[in-house]
């Protein structure tokens, strides 16, 4: 998005490069040694000088990021915590993005048609909020988030925060771009100091070049499969090598946003030729001469990339040259193996073998080079006289490239196939597919080259098996109809009877003939708000306006009844789904509701509903019970496994059960976002320092958590658990909490601490 011929955010920009090259050599002389790229961006952005070097996973560190990106499910409620700040106006550069509450159903006109009509109070309010504290607001069908920051707002060196987990799409340009939860993004916006413990950095040696069937996206199905989903947990994952260098920058953006569900911090590639021709195709020049400008400022020193191990706190080296083709799934995104090996583990794990559903596009896989490749082998069907065996559905990435397919004919290609076009929205991705194929639940697979791929993440069917893989296999397994289907090997019987095979796909990495813009659907705040007016119905059933949580008592706390104790993966979806919950994301209490509704239950095997400690009832619905605990004045724990929290970054997984009453989440390990946004909102996030106390907690216990007066950072707590029949164990509770996160639990939320001044 341009303006006036000059892009958005120029004269940031200018301002963050004259600075560069004077706090990264700051920063070299702080470390006392040479410097990865990460940690030149990092150092670049401290909020205030550190007087020694910061320790790697260790030393909290304030930053100042240079924008916020907020999508439209998670904006509502980011946006209602700034309106409680008291501030007049953000000041960074913040934009909001309509793109999570489209949709998907039957194609892209209808969809958004039905999206402004349901959705239009939601759409008001944020255009409102938008206007009135000056942000830029991205209308419903201008596209998904992290494709509209990548085509306008990223650029090399810079650091920015985003309310979605997949933000380090910016990473493609050379971004440190972080997903967070609204309250962080509230302290950016307000111009509070940002905290992150200073991450560890993992080095990905990218060596050789692809060729053939495999693209960018097999390179973090393959780096998922070797670090699993919480590898990257409190890193930044960086690139470099020959390899990377020979990747597009679209390309190097799929390879980052996927860097969200190794559980990284975000993910990075250094600054390079193919990232200056990306800028200048968007109309973005004068950022590319000025990234050009600053040399070798924007990549790691020489002597990392001679000696990487010496360095980055752990090395991987893949070769793209013999990479193959990758799938991942079902129920988690680092389940992985070479395409090759596929057929065999279906028949081996009873995977259903027909493909129901093939789905290309969102956020990591909708650039104008995905869409041509998958576009030559829709050609290719068409001229061997193949159909597809299998739904095929679209989602462009915006308005832009959806113009600018339609345009050179790529949109054409993949409709004469048999696909249907949905809205530049995320739609299936995030559970926002009302989906028309299967609507009894039945045991199914389908297929993306999406990112995410949780049990009921989709389309709500416990029994959809997702799998994920590039867009052009997926593309081409919609016609081979099966999950066996190697298109590198197998033939296809056509429609004549013939068996034919097909060739490897091949596309343009930009438009020859430039970018078309389509659709202007961009709202810039205006130069006076005065006569902005924000008004939230009290009646509403999709917005509430916020009242602060209480402060800390100053007490220990004693008998807390344990409202769950969660068995295995607990992910956000499962404490806070999507799906038809996102009409709900402005208003707490309403979305309340569906509290661990997707949370196992360790002492029944069910799924989202427990005992009631007080009445004896069972089979309850944990937002009833936390409900009725809060209304009887206890306050209650949780406790989960490893990982708890991975995936999306919403932050009403954090801020529901503070709502209902809960006061601490025990597991063994968390992951980074969720972590934080617990503590953003007053909870307390402890681990386990011996994990197999998780093992002892039953059903009817009554906890303590003691040591609070004496609270203080790397200093444990004490758990006191109390079963019904009298006995007692204590074990130690391990918490990452700095000065001033203790200082949000005392204040009741970070928001509390802002506010009062």
């Amino acid at each position: 998005m341009t303006t006036n011929g000059t892009p958005k955010d120029l004269e940031m920009i200018k301002g963050v490069y004259a600075a560069f090259a004077e706090k990264v050599t700051a920063g070299r002389t702080l470390l006392d040694r040479p410097l990865t790229y990460t940690e030149k961006i990092l150092l670049g952005h401290l909020h205030e000088p550190l007087s020694s070097a910061p320790e790697r996973l260790v030393t909290y560190t304030n930053f100042s990021p240079d924008r916020v990106a907020l999508q439209d499910a998670t904006a509502q409620m980011a946006l209602l915590q700034f309106m409680q700040a008291g501030r007049s106006e953000t000041v960074v550069p913040s934009t909001v993005h309509c793109d999570h509450l489209v949709r998907a159903q039957v194609g892209a006109k209808d969809d958004l048609k039905e999206a402004n009509y349901e959705n239009s109070e939601v759409y008001s309010f944020l255009k409102s909020v938008s206007q009135k504290y000056g942000l830029g607001f991205w209308k419903p069908g201008s596209g998904i988030i992290h494709q509209v920051v990548l085509e306008n707002y990223a650029f090399p060196g810079g650091m920015m925060v985003g309310t979605d987990s997949h933000t380090p799409n910016a990473g493609g340009l050379g971004m440190v771009a972080i997903g967070v939860g609204g309250a962080d993004a509230v302290d950016v916006m307000t111009d509070m100091p940002w905290e992150l413990s200073f991450p560890g950095v993992i080095g990905v040696k990218l060596t050789g070049s692809m060729s053939g069937w495999t693209s960018p996206k097999d390179v973090i199905l393959k780096l998922a499969g070797i670090m699993t989903v919480k590898g990257g947990t409190g890193r930044i994952v960086e690139y470099f090598g020959d390899g990377a260098r020979s990747i597009s920058c679209t390309g190097k953006g799929t390879i980052c946003n996927m860097g969200a569900e190794i559980g990284a911090t975000t993910s990075l590639f250094p600054f390079d030729d193919r990232m200056a021709t990306y800028l200048r195709a968007t109309g973005r020049s004068a950022v590319a001469d000025l990234a050009e400008s600053l040399g070798d400022h924007l990549k790691a020193d020489p002597e990392i990339e001679t000696d990487p191990e010496k360095y980055y706190d752990q090395v991987i080296e893949i070769d793209l040259s013999t990479l193959e083709p990758h799938v991942v799934g079902p129920f988690t995104p680092d389940l992985a193996r070479p395409i090759s090996a596929m057929a065999a583990e279906v028949k081996e794990k009873d995977y259903p073998d027909k493909i129901s559903v093939s789905l290309i596009g969102s956020c990591t896989n909708s650039s104008y080079e995905d869409i041509e490749r998958s576009a030559h082998i829709a050609r290719q069907a068409k001229e061997k006289n193949l159909t597809t065996k299998a739904l095929l559905l679209v989602s462009p990435g915006s308005e832009q490239i959806r113009a600018t397919i339609q345009r050179d004919g790529q949109l054409n290609d993949l409709t004469d196939m048999g696909g249907v076009v949905l809205a530049n929205a995320c739609g299936p991705c995030i559970g926002q597919w009302n989906r028309l194929d299967n609507e009894g639940g039945e045991r199914n697979s389908i297929i993306t080259s999406f990112n995410r791929n949780f049990r009921r993440r989709n389309d709500g069917n416990a029994a959809t098996h997702a799998f994920i893989s590039s867009p052009e296999i997926v593309t081409a397994m919609a016609l081979g109809g099966s999950l066996s289907f190697n298109p590198l090997t197998d033939t296809v019987t056509n429609e004549a009877g013939e068996e034919v095979r097909l060739d490897p796909p091949s596309g343009n990495e930009l438009p020859a003939n430039g970018f078309e813009t389509g659709e202007d659907g961009f709202v810039a705040p205006p130069s006076d708000p005065s006569g902005v007016d924000v008004t939230v119905d009290e009646a509403s059933e999709r917005l509430q306006l916020l009242t602060p949580f209480e402060s800390w008592g100053g007490e220990d706390l004693r008998d807390l009844p344990v409202l769950l104790k969660a068995k295995g993966k607990c992910t956000t979806d499962h404490i806070s789904p999507a799906g038809p919950w996102l009409k709900f994301r402005g208003h707490l209490d309403n979305i309340s509701d569906n509290l661990f509704i997707g949370a196992v239950n360790t002492f029944t095997g069910e799924a989202g509903v427990g005992k009631n400690g007080l009445s004896g009832e069972t089979s309850i619905r944990f937002s009833d019970i936390g409900r009725d605990y809060k209304k009887q004045g206890l306050q209650w724990v949780v406790f989960g496994d490893e990982n708890y929290g991975e995936g999306s970054s919403r932050e009403h997984a954090a801020m529901e059960p503070r709502h209902l009453g809960g006061i601490a989440i025990i597991v063994r390990s968390f992951a980074r976002i969720h972590e934080t946004n617990l503590k953003k909102q007053g909870m307390l996030a402890l681990t386990l320092a011996d994990p197999a106390a998780y093992d002892e907690i039953l059903e009817d216990d009554r906890v303590a958590i003691l040591g609070l007066k004496q609270f203080a950072p790397g200093k444990p707590l004490t758990l006191e658990v109390t079963h019904s029949d009298g006995t007692s164990f204590t074990t130690e509770l391990n918490h990452t909490f700095s000065q001033v996160q203790i200082e949000w639990f005392k204040a009741g939320s970070a928001l509390n601490l802002i506010a009062a001044g």
